[in-house]
């Protein structure tokens, strides 16, 4: 089976910069992909070569066994990109309406604003729109077509939390139903919900690939939290090797560090009162943090 995604090579220069440099990347079809990366690092040039926006400078790339900018691939895909624009003087049923006449097997207009959580809204002018309500069409658009592939750029920004539950759940369900899902997000809670792929980029050139998991392990600093007995105190604590951070909530204390086995194995072997002990490998936001800082540049998982 053809894959989702097929890049070989790509490079992307705009002049003397380059932003992607001879990325290589293969997505198979049902894959939730989270592609991260700091501001500039070529997420949303990638994803514009992916669209058809705009072609790779070097190299090959096809999107559902073909060019991104064929008719037949163009009415597989969707995309929720940054930059929200609407069609004035319009309903928002109306733009809804419109967008779907474009495509072969659109989905329902009733279902679009369910989705969207704009049915309430049907009838308003795009114009007069809020802007997280100007996301949420953005978002019907982008499923207009039911779409086999779907792109989301920064997909909550501008959204209340109600929107923003309400647009996860939905994505739950397209991931369910089988679609392909590539997604860019500075919220690394949003990846680590939806995301059982992640692809870090740092000036267009990958950085890591593997699954959350995977990823979550490039981390070198860990936390363990336990419970303090009254001969603990914060002063000892950081007087301990390889402590990097301390913080204490009740008697509950949370310690980070380079090394929490050798850290453990000091604790015990001083007899300290300490129970209900949980050691964690620390979440995505942190495992970036290790990638950016150069500790494991060019190292894939």
């Amino acid at each position: 089976m053809l894959p989702a995604i097929d890049l070989n090579g790509v490079t992307k220069r705009f002049g003397t910069k380059t932003a992607v440099r001879d990325l290589t990347l293969r997505v198979e079809k049902g894959t939730a992909m989270a592609l991260l990366g700091r501001n500039g690092a070529g997420k949303t040039t990638t994803l514009s070569m992916l669209l058809g926006v705009s072609a790779p400078t070097e190299g090959k790339l096809a999107v559902l066994g073909g060019k991104p900018t064929d008719a037949k691939v163009r009415n597989r895909l969707g995309a929720m990109m940054q930059e929200v624009s609407v069609i004035e003087r319009l309903r928002v049923e109306e733009t809804i309406e419109l967008v779907r006449q474009y495509y072969d097997k659109p989905l329902p207009l009733r279902t679009l604003l369910e989705w969207s959580g704009l049915a309430p809204h049907a009838k308003l002018m795009t114009q007069g729109l809020s802007g997280g309500q100007k996301r949420r069409l953005s978002f019907a658009l982008a499923l207009a077509g039911d779409p086999e592939l779907l792109f989301l750029d920064e997909p909550t920004v501008g959204m209340d939390i109600e929107s923003r539950q309400r647009f996860w759940e939905t994505i739950g369900q397209l991931k369910d139903r089988g679609k392909t899902l590539i997604l860019t997000t500075h919220h690394m809670d949003e990846a680590e919900r939806i995301a059982d792929r992640v692809v870090v980029i740092d000036e267009g050139v990958l950085k890591a690939d593997g699954t959350l998991n995977e990823i979550r392990r490039l981390n070198r600093v860990r936390t363990m939290t336990f419970t303090a007995g009254d001969g603990i105190t914060p002063e000892r604590l950081k007087r301990l090797a390889g402590v990097t951070d301390l913080a204490w909530e009740g008697r509950r204390v949370r310690l980070t560090a380079t090394d929490t086995d050798r850290l453990l194995r000091q604790l015990i072997g001083e007899g300290a009162d300490i129970s209900d002990i949980e050691i964690s490998a620390g979440g995505l936001e942190q495992a970036l943090q290790t990638i950016w800082s150069g500790d494991r540049k060019g190292e894939t998982a």
